[in-house]
């Protein structure tokens, strides 16, 4: 009998999730949207389940009767979706990057016995992992992650398509950006300290800072830390008119007498001309740079990704860099290579031998490459 996984929201990453778990494992996909369901209707091993998962008790009794639970849900029903993973005594992978400190739930999942595994997509996640390697077995003075996910055709006004939780995506532009430089901690409105960054691939790109390091502000005690989003240049300019407009506010306003909050108006509005077309090509590319000390002798690591969409498969770029880091942490979670009770970001994965190398084979099996460049610095 194989072992079951139940995947919490099949958008486009949970479907891809979906897809390369169901060869190893009973999977059963869960999403109150029979749409996103339908995708998955005829795949061998696959269970679709409608169900409203913001419901506790359904939850807890969807995933009651599976080996491992995957979260893949938008991020403000990240949290709590956890916290009933972990009540109802399961472990779990999950990526839904909610706002939430996650180790607010550390206790409740050492008490239960369970190993819930945060932020596991490509960044954070991936980068996480790398990071978490290194500074395991060498002094890092520097980390530096540069990513984002394009589409190859540049539309104006946009220039871009949401390749992940439209809500998710918003939320970079206004969450407050921390970084470590120098030792201290530094905060620093999103869409700030702009810069321009060249690629092989795709040519020069626009980088800012937003706040992607998460877990690895407490965890991994590295002097100088950023992580900075990519878009194509010029998109600075366009979100931050919006955002200083209040386009992006939950703040209620009265017109005509009716409380509306612009940002579910900017939603209606934005999120239908951010959806991809059906086969539209787009790509992810990221750098992480460390730097640091190894036996006295400075060092320079470079690990650059840069993925596109699968067009046989019908795969986004984002949903495969995400979802099959997920899936690979969640066979590690399966095969009994990584049981840790408690909340464990992706550094932690990084930090055990053999994790990072097992993680990299898994992604270049299905395509996905990290090429990695060693330098003296």
């Amino acid at each position: 009998m194989k072992n079951k996984i139940i995947v919490l929201g099949t958008g486009l990453v949970g479907s891809a999730i979906v897809k390369d778990l169901c060869n190893d494992y009973l999977v059963t996909a869960v999403d109150i949207s029979s749409e996103n369901l339908n995708s998955l209707k005829g795949s061998e091993n696959v269970k679709a389940v409608t169900a409203d998962l913001s419901d506790s008790e359904i939850l807890k009794d969807l995933v009651s009767s599976h080996d491992l639970v995957i979260g893949a849900l938008p991020g403000p029903m990240g949290y709590k979706s956890v916290r009933d993973t972990i009540e109802a005594g399961k472990d779990m992978v999950d990526i839904s990057f909610f706002p939430e400190d996650a180790f607010g739930l550390d206790r409740l999942a050492r008490n239960k016995g369970v190993t819930i595994v945060t932020d596991c997509g490509v960044a954070p996640g991936m980068s996480n992992i790398i990071l978490g390697y290194h500074h395991s077995l060498n002094s890092v003075d520097e980390y530096r992650c540069y990513v984002g996910g394009l589409p190859f055709k540049r539309e104006w006004p946009w220039q871009y398509k949401a390749v992940f939780s439209p809500v998710d995506v918003i939320e970079e532009y206004t969450r407050p950006a921390r970084y470590m430089l120098n030792g201290d901690l530094v905060v620093r409105e999103a869409l700030s300290e702009p810069e321009y960054i060249d690629f092989d691939d795709i040519g020069t790109l626009e980088a800012w800072n937003s706040d992607g390091l998460r877990s690895l502000i407490t965890t991994i005690p590295v002097p100088n830390m950023i992580e900075k989003t990519l878009r194509y240049p010029g998109t600075i300019d366009y979100l931050r008119m919006l955002r200083e407009t209040g386009f992006f506010s939950y703040d209620e306003v009265d017109i005509k007498g009716k409380k509306v909050r612009p940002i579910d108006l900017t939603s209606k509005l934005m999120f239908p001309q951010w959806q991809l077309k059906e086969g539209e090509e787009e790509f992810t590319v990221m750098r992480i740079i460390i730097e640091g000390k190894d036996k006295g002798e400075k060092y320079r690591y470079t690990y650059n990704l840069f993925d596109r969409y699968d067009m046989v498969g019908g795969i986004t770029s984002m949903a495969r860099t995400t979802g099959y880091t997920c899936t690979a942490v969640a066979n590690l979670l399966m095969e009994n290579m990584y049981e840790s009770p408690g909340i464990n970001p992706p550094e932690f994965i990084g930090k055990t031998e053999g994790h990072l190398k097992f993680i990299l084979g898994y992604l270049k099996e299905r395509g996905v490459v990290y090429n990695i460049k060693q330098e003296p610095h």
